[in-house]
């Protein structure tokens, strides 16, 4: 079973810190959210680490 890791982001919109839940099942995929504060669409990519950790990268669309 996996387990849900909590990572800390910032928006690159508005400079937020927001708390999310990474779900290993979605390790080298794309998808985009809202931010929780300014509404924003939030690109992420999230990956694996090779020790098992993942890691996202989030993006602005401009």
């Amino acid at each position: 079973m996996a387990f849900l890791q909590e990572e800390n982001i910032y928006c690159p919109y508005c400079g937020e810190s927001i708390v999310i839940l990474l779900d290993p099942s979605d390790t080298d995929q794309e998808y985009i959210e809202d931010c929780q504060v300014c509404c924003q669409p939030i690109n992420f990519y999230v990956s694996d680490d090779g020790n098992g950790e993942l890691s996202v990268i989030v993006s602005s669309d401009s």
